[in-house]
């Protein structure tokens, strides 16, 4: 690559070198991307062996197709989220089981010790657990949107192209899924 720095050289000018057989060009893709992927896919399948395994299987597989890569207005990441979710719908197709999503290390923040009274930090972890236990009873798909919006903070139109839908349509199924996760946490709460 030229004598511009890996960490400034924009993902249109990358692609395009990885398109023509530039690997130190695909190599600036997959430094930045690497991270995002391994943790999108570690949360769908709970396993940090298996996520390693999978997220190399996802830049091994971009790398020997970025020759038919195409712009489509999304950024490079949604390509990237698209292949991860194909080997992971495979890869639990495969396991024969649906695995649930491991969601208590990612975006909850323990307390701080700036909290005046202890009992803040009891209700707060209850509160945490149910809503955990709300989204674990949620479809797969479901749990794969709130882990893009939330922890990838991806835009709808980023989503959709991760998971086949229309920008509407991944609009539509997080309000039906905010909705069912109010309705089991009232139901949660009357139960108690």
């Amino acid at each position: 690559m030229n004598d511009t720095p890996a960490a400034e050289i924009p993902d249109t000018e990358a692609l395009a070198r990885a398109r023509e057989g530039d690997k130190d060009a695909f190599g600036v893709l997959y430094e930045r991307y690497v991270q995002r992927i391994y943790s999108y896919i570690y949360y769908r399948v709970g396993h940090a062996q298996e996520a390693e395994d999978l997220t190399a299987r996802v830049f091994y597989r971009a790398m020997q197709h970025i020759h038919r890569y195409e712009e489509r207005g999304l950024p490079f990441s949604a390509y990237l989220y698209r292949i991860a979710h194909n080997l992971v719908a495979n890869w639990h197709r495969d396991q024969s089981r649906r695995k649930e999503i491991a969601l208590e290390d990612t975006a909850w923040n323990p307390p701080t010790t700036s909290d005046p009274l202890p009992e803040h930090h009891l209700i707060q972890s209850e509160e945490q657990a149910q809503l955990l236990a709300a989204i674990r009873r949620l479809p797969s798909d479901r749990q794969e949107l709130l882990i893009l919006k939330f922890v990838d903070r991806l835009s709808n139109a980023e989503i959709g192209q991760i998971l086949g839908r229309s920008e509407g349509a991944i609009k539509s199924l997080y309000h039906r899924t905010l909705i069912a996760l109010r309705a089991q946490l009232q139901t949660q709460n009357e139960e108690l």
